[in-house]
């Protein structure tokens, strides 16, 4: 077996290791739960431009009953092709330039390479207490 690539978190190589087939789909009677968290993240993605792991994370974990850090790991999976779609559509709707965006695509390859190897060793405990405050800090600064 060929050495896990140093982006993809443990939990995610845990799990395509276990899986005997690591890109189908849930089966049974929780598929469903997985369609609906992810046609709710799409649409805030789409809605906000952003922010559809907000959703996604609390519904895999509090309803499809996730691991904490296979939850994080899935919303991270899922949300690069959602933000294209949306970045897709924005940009054809001429809903913003692209070269607002360009300056905070260094600094967010660099910060999402550094989250990325800092989740493998964070307990889903502090991931959890920080993602709360994040989303506390947010809301406070959209209210005020």
């Amino acid at each position: 077996m060929s050495p896990t690539p140093p982006w993809i978190s443990a939990p995610t190589a845990r799990a395509l290791r276990s899986s005997p087939d690591p890109v189908s789909p849930p089966q049974g009677g929780e598929v469903h739960k997985y369609r609906v968290a992810g046609a709710l993240a799409g649409v805030v993605n789409g809605l906000f431009g952003g922010g559809g792991g907000i959703p996604l994370l609390v519904l895999l974990t509090r309803w499809a009953k996730l691991d904490a850090k296979e939850s994080f790991a899935t919303c991270v999976a899922v949300i690069l092709p959602l933000c294209a779609v949306s970045a897709a559509v924005l940009l054809l709707r001429g809903g913003f330039p692209l070269s607002h965006a360009l300056p905070y695509l260094a600094g967010g390859l660099v910060g999402g390479v550094i989250g990325g190897r800092l989740f493998r060793d964070v307990p889903n405990l502090w991931l959890r207490r920080v993602f709360a405050l994040f989303l506390l800090y947010g809301a406070w600064r959209y209210l005020t």
